[in-house]
């Protein structure tokens, strides 16, 4: 038996809810006051903190959420390179973090702008002299008759491709190009504060659970301590689960892009794998793979393959795999995994992927361990 059994068998029955209600002594009129003082000064501040840091709280979360998953990663690499946590493997580390995620970033910018200049030009051209159709629109599985007429009759002819090119509002598309530039630069400032975060929180990450738990066990006792281990498992459930989704529903579509033929496959298949992540981030990847196929002379049925086994991997990796992944590692039952992941998703954006799960673990924790966890008395009866 262990030492906190003993004391807890040697003490006297707790007395009963009224007994310890009639016996409290109230405190002191100014005690009393000086802490409710002190509950309202402490809740005006933590308000005031987080509206101050509002515009950085994604950042935050994002950087807390990767410093979670990889901590145990960290604690190995470190180990092997300083023989633990210390500055100098916390940088390295976040380096190799930044290295991972700028590079299919970097790619699909690339992909993006190697298309955009096509467009221009293709756009320059058909106002000029008018652009015949093409030879593979006649290969479309599904419609192709209709769409080869539409080209005849808007960009064909010059005048006609001019008229149509003139009703598209180059100011509107300039507009959204700044939108989007602009866009661009305050992601990729929000992305190299989430590292520097990340530095940080993987720096002092000892210390800084060390007085997270402390503060749990001062406002909730014990279970404030298990909600917090629950919601940091729930955590790496949830961002292991997608991981290893993403990287099956990313293989398989690449097996389906080398079958089919699909230009720079092993190229789709990296974006593919890192668009899965993101919500319906695949399907615009391997959509566009089939569109490229058929548009450089492949088989529209080997297009139309690529697009609807992308579209079969999808639906079971999100709907059935993903869910049950993230339920079985956060403890969750298929139903409230399933709901906490896309509801968080409708609630939260983004974010919401890995929010809405541990969400639902808590409420679970709370609900299992704080309302109907046995009392020491049930026990011993």
């Amino acid at each position: 038996m262990s030492g906190r059994a003993k004391s807890v068998a040697s003490k006297p029955p707790a007395p009963t809810r009224k007994e310890s209600t009639a016996d409290r002594k109230p405190l002191p009129s100014g005690a009393s006051a000086r802490m409710n003082a002190r509950i309202a000064l402490a809740l005006a501040l933590a308000a005031l903190g987080l509206w101050t840091a509002a515009g950085f709280l994604p950042a935050l979360i994002w950087s807390a959420i990767l410093a979670i998953t990889l901590w145990p990663l960290y604690t190995k690499f470190a180990k092997r390179m300083t023989s633990g946590p210390s500055a100098a493997a916390a940088l390295v580390f976040t380096l190799i973090v930044a290295l991972v995620l700028f590079t299919p970033m970097a790619l699909a910018v690339y992909q993006i702008a190697e298309q955009g200049d096509v467009l221009v030009g293709w756009m320059k051209k058909a106002g000029e002299s008018g652009i015949d159709v093409p030879d593979w629109l006649a290969r479309l599985p599904i419609a192709a008759e209709g769409v080869q007429q539409w080209w005849r009759d808007n960009l064909s002819d010059p005048k006609a491709a001019a008229a149509w090119l003139k009703s598209v509002n180059m100011d509107d598309a300039s507009n959204l190009l700044r939108t989007f530039g602009a866009q661009l630069l305050h992601r990729l400032f929000l992305l190299l504060f989430s590292l520097l975060a990340l530095f940080v929180l993987l720096r002092n990450g000892r210390l800084l659970a060390n007085r997270i738990l402390e503060t749990c066990d001062k406002l909730f006792g014990e279970a404030g301590e298990g909600l917090m281990e629950k919601m940091v498992d729930a955590t790496r459930g949830t961002v292991n689960g997608t991981v290893l989704v993403a990287v099956g529903e990313g293989l398989l579509i690449g097996v389906g892009y080398l079958i089919a033929g699909v230009p720079n496959a092993i190229v789709f298949t990296i974006l593919t794998t890192a668009l899965a992540m993101l919500p319906f981030g695949a399907w615009a990847a391997f959509s566009a793979a089939a569109l490229i196929l058929v548009s450089g002379g492949g088989s529209g049925f080997a297009a139309a393959g690529v697009f609807f086994w992308g579209a079969i991997v999808m639906f079971a990796g999100d709907h059935f795999v993903w869910p049950t992944l993230v339920g079985d590692s956060a403890r969750l039952p298929f139903l409230l995994a399933f709901v906490g992941i896309f509801g968080g998703l409708a609630a939260f954006g983004l974010l919401g992927l890995f929010l809405g799960p541990v969400i639902m673990a808590a409420l679970m924790v709370v609900w299992r361990e704080w309302i109907f966890r046995p009392t020491v008395r049930d026990t011993a009866a």
